[in-house]
C-alpha cells in the first residue's frame, strides 16, 4: 500500500514540473518577444503609426523621411479660379524639396518602445509640418505665370452704374471680372505650399478684386430715383416759327453729384446751354439779309432792333422748371424784344427807308399801304440818318421837336432811335431827289404829311424801321 501511495506522489510532481517548464517556457518566449519588440521599435514606428495621413508602420526615420522626400517631390498643387478654370503648380516648377529638420526622429523619440505592445490600442496619428525648401525666383516666375495673371484674359471688375435708357436712368448691375490682388494671392499660395496643401480656392481664399459699387447700393439707387425726377420735365422754347426742346436726353448731360453724392443740376452747364441758345436764336445787333422793294436782297448791319436773351433769368427759369417735373412750353425772357418772334424777325409789317433813293415804303401785314419820297438827314452838314434796323419806339401826336437852333411843330411824331424818327413836314414842298444832300433834315425822315398820317394811323411800337443807302 505504501509504494503506490508513493507512486502517485511522484506522478503528480512530474506533471507539475512540465507545466511549469511550459509555462516558463512561454514566458520566456513572451520575454524575447518582447525584448525584440522593443529593440526593433526602438528604431522603428509602432504597427499603424500615420505622418500626415501616410501610413509609417514599421518605418525607420530614414525610410520615413525618403518616403516624404519622394512625396513631396511629386508634390502639385491645384489653383481653382473663377469660372471652373484650374492650373497646377508643380514642385519641379519651383524646385521644391524636402529638408530634414530632425522632425521625424523627434516623434520616433516621443514614442516609449517599452510600450510597443500597447500601440495596437492607441491612435497613432502625427501630423507635422515638413519643412521644404523652393526657388523663390521660381515660384514668382511660375506664379506671374499663371495664366490667371495674363494681361489679355483679365476682365478688370466693373462698378454698378447709372446708364440711360428708354425710360430713364437704369442701374447696370455690377461685373465682377476676374483679376485677382496679385500680392493676396502670391501670399495664399506660398501658405498653401509651405502647408502642403494640394488644393486652394482663390475664390473662397477671397483673393478676386471686387467691384466697389453693387447694384443693391443705397447711394446709387438713390442717384437713380433722384436723377430720373430730373429727367421727367419736358421744356420747349417757343420761338414762333421754331421750338428749342430741352428733355431727357439733354438733361441728363447736365446732372452731377454734390459733396453729399446727392443728384443736383450743374448750373453752370444749363447757362452753358442757354448761352448757346442765345447765339442761335438772338438777332439784337446781328446783320441780316434783307429784300428791298425793288428786288434786291441786301445786308443791312447796325441799329437796335432784335431779340436779345436775358441769360442769367433765362437760366434761372429753365432750373426752376426742370426742378418742377411739369413739361411745358415757355418763353425765354428777353432783354431786348423784336416785333416778330420768326426767323425773319423783320416780318411782314414794317418801314423801308432808301437813303440813296429817299424814299420810304410801308407794308403792313404783306400790303403795301404807303410809297412816297422823303427827304433824309442833311449830308453835307453830315447829319445823314443812320442806317440799319430799329424798332418804333412810340407815337405822338402833335409833338414840338426840339434841337439846337430848331424848334419845329409836327402832327405825327413816330421816334425810331433817339431823336430821329418819321414825322410830317408842313414846311416842305419839295420831297425825294436830291433834296437831303444841302437841304436835309437833323437826322429825321421828312415825310409828306397825307403820307405820315396813314402811316401814324396804321402803326404801333415796336414796329421795324429798315433803313439802308444802297442805291
Amino acid at each position: 500500500m505504501m509504494k503506490q501511495k508513493k507512486s502517485r506522489k511522484s506522478k503528480y510532481a512530474k506533471a507539475k514540473k512540465i507545466v511549469l517548464g511550459i509555462l516558463l517556457a512561454y514566458i520566456a518566449v513572451l520575454l524575447i518577444i518582447y525584448g525584440a519588440g522593443v529593440f526593433y521599435f526602438s528604431k522603428h514606428f509602432f504597427l499603424g503609426a500615420q505622418i500626415n495621413g501616410a501610413d509609417c508602420s514599421g518605418k525607420t526615420v530614414k525610410e520615413v523621411e525618403t518616403s516624404i522626400a519622394d512625396e513631396i517631390a511629386s508634390y502639385a498643387l491645384t489653383i481653382k479660379e473663377r469660372g471652373k478654370n484650374t492650373e497646377v503648380i508643380t514642385a519641379t516648377g519651383i524646385e521644391l524639396t524636402y529638408v530634414k529638420d530632425g522632425k521625424i526622429q523627434e516623434l520616433m523619440e516621443k514614442q516609449n518602445p517599452f510600450l510597443w505592445f500597447l500601440s495596437f490600442a492607441e491612435n497613432n496619428a502625427h501630423t507635422m509640418s515638413a519643412t521644404t525648401a523652393f526657388s523663390e525666383e521660381k515660384l514668382t516666375k511660375v506664379i506671374l505665370g499663371l495664366n490667371c495673371f495674363a494681361e489679355e484674359t483679365i476682365q478688370q471688375p466693373e462698378d454698378a452704374h447709372l446708364e440711360m435708357g428708354e425710360n430713364g436712368y437704369e442701374i447696370i448691375p455690377e461685373k465682377e471680372g476676374n483679376a485677382l490682388d496679385q500680392e493676396k494671392t502670391t501670399a495664399v499660395i506660398r501658405e498653401a505650399i509651405a502647408a502642403g496643401k494640394t488644393e486652394i480656392d482663390l475664390q473662397k481664399e477671397d483673393c478676386y478684386l471686387k467691384p466697389s459699387v453693387y447694384e443693391n447700393d443705397k447711394t446709387l439707387i438713390s442717384q437713380r430715383d433722384q436723377s430720373n425726377q430730373y429727367l421727367k420735365a419736358t421744356i420747349t422754347f417757343d420761338f414762333s416759327d421754331r421750338q428749342e426742346v430741352v428733355d431727357k436726353n439733354v438733361i441728363k448731360d447736365w446732372l452731377t453729384t454734390n459733396d453729399e453724392q446727392e443728384i443736383v443740376l450743374d448750373e453752370e452747364k444749363v447757362k452753358e446751354y442757354v448761352v448757346a441758345m442765345a447765339k442761335k436764336y438772338d438777332t439784337f445787333g446781328y446783320p441780316r439779309k434783307f429784300k428791298t422793294s425793288y428786288g434786291e436782297t441786301i445786308t443791312v448791319s447796325g441799329g437796335d432792333y432784335g431779340w436779345l436773351i436775358a441769360r442769367n433769368d433765362t437760366t434761372a427759369k429753365l432750373i426752376e422748371a426742370i426742378k418742377s417735373g411739369k413739361s411745358q412750353t415757355m418763353e425765354p425772357d428777353y432783354t431786348y424784344k423784336g416785333y416778330v418772334r420768326d426767323t425773319d424777325d423783320i416780318g411782314n409789317t414794317y418801314v423801308e427807308i432808301s437813303l440813296a433813293r429817299q424814299h420810304m415804303w410801308f407794308y403792313k401785314d404783306g400790303q403795301l399801304l404807303v410809297d412816297t419820297d422823303v427827304v433824309t438827314g442833311n449830308h453835307n452838314q453830315g447829319l445823314d440818318t443812320h442806317t440799319g434796323v430799329y424798332g418804333i419806339m412810340y407815337k405822338e401826336r402833335n409833338a414840338t421837336l426840339v434841337g439846337e437852333n430848331y424848334s419845329s411843330p409836327v402832327k405825327y411824331w413816330m421816334p425810331f432811335y433817339a431823336n430821329t424818327g418819321i414825322h410830317d413836314a408842313s414846311w416842305r414842298t419839295v420831297f425825294g431827289g436830291t433834296e437831303y444832300i444841302n437841304n436835309g433834315s437833323h437826322g429825321c425822315v421828312n415825310t409828306p404829311e397825307a403820307n405820315a398820317e396813314k402811316i401814324f394811323n396804321n402803326i404801333e411800337k415796336g414796329v421795324p424801321v429798315v433803313v439802308y443807302d444802297n442805291q
